[in-house]
């Protein structure tokens, strides 16, 4: 088992935009009011497009297919909440909050991955807890510690226990529940997606604890990352609003370890714990600016990792 990939998924947006159906509980999300929809997108793909090749420069395999125009996909940007990859063949599908969301599901994606050699053995498929109203994004939703086989949700109405705890079941991961919040206009309200608040690496965990207001749970989620040997980053609230919650290490050349992050998130660190971080791995950041303040979504939310075996 491995904690970190080589390969990523991405996908290209022609259409990006805020999308009015996940602003209701992302709080992220920003209107840009004096910009034309089009720089929107343009700026995106900019930004998209230099991502893409930065993580290209240090060895990363990314594989990157175009969004299309068939239909109106906002959020297309950020493939992890819809699809996980795994070692054993496996692939997850996920049910979606946003109705048009849910479009961003495309089998020729799937189809992609396997004219490139990756074998897809089993496809679990969650979807249709869409029914009922009952949502859990993926790797949004989810963080994993592939190598401990344990699974860290923050609850949210993104994020069902029970479907959690059947995907637990499913993927063999021991489960770890908590919810974490932000302030919101003077109230605490519970942040949509995990990724947003916790990474774990091979060595280390970036976590904002202050987001956990449940002490119990607080202690909980210390002595799982304790017992796992990581090394603990602690984050403010200040912090996860730039974004520094959502990061992800990848594998590049020469089996080099990065973390890879947003530059809102990278100028939002502390010196302290940017020297912390770079005694575990190299650190890699991009600017996503326009990205994160539409789609109320950084970095890690852009790349969906592929542990898929090769033919």
């Amino acid at each position: 088992m491995e904690q970190t990939t080589n390969t990523i998924l991405m996908i290209r947006p022609i259409n990006y935009r805020m999308n009015e159906q996940t602003a209701i509980n992302n709080y992220y999300q920003k209107v840009l009011d004096k910009i034309l929809p089009e720089t929107v997108n343009v700026r995106a793909q900019q930004e998209f497009d230099a991502f893409v090749e930065k993580l290209r420069q240090i060895g990363v395999n990314v594989i990157v297919v175009s969004d299309t125009n068939e239909y109106d996909t906002p959020d297309s940007i950020f493939p992890n909440n819809w699809v996980s990859f795994h070692e054993n063949g496996d692939v997850g599908l996920y049910p979606m909050f946003a109705e048009n969301r849910r479009l961003e599901r495309r089998e020729d994606i799937l189809l992609t991955l396997e004219e490139q050699g990756f074998i897809i053995k089993n496809i679990i498929d969650y979807t249709s807890a869409e029914e009922e109203g009952v949502f859990l994004e993926g790797t949004g939703s989810i963080v994993l510690d592939r190598v401990s086989r344990k699974a860290y949700c923050a609850l949210s109405s993104r994020a069902d226990e029970d479907l959690f705890i059947e995907f637990c079941e499913d993927f063999e991961f021991t489960p770890v529940i908590f919810t974490a919040y932000q302030w919101v206009n003077n109230k605490r309200l519970p942040i949509y997606h995990t990724n947003v608040m916790m990474c774990i690496g091979e060595s280390f965990a970036v976590i904002c604890l202050n987001s956990i207001d449940d002490k119990k749970e607080r202690k909980n989620i210390l002595k799982h990352l304790k017992e796992d040997g990581k090394d603990i980053i602690d984050i403010s609230e200040e912090q996860v609003n730039h974004f520094a919650g959502n990061m992800l290490q990848v594998r590049g050349k020469n089996d080099s370890r990065y973390l890879i992050m947003s530059q809102a998130a990278y100028n939002a660190l502390t010196n302290e714990q940017v020297q912390k971080l770079e005694k575990h791995t190299n650190l890699l950041s991009s600017s996503l600016d326009t990205i994160e303040a539409c789609g109320g979504g950084s970095a890690r939310c852009m790349m969906a990792e592929v542990f898929l075996p090769k033919a």
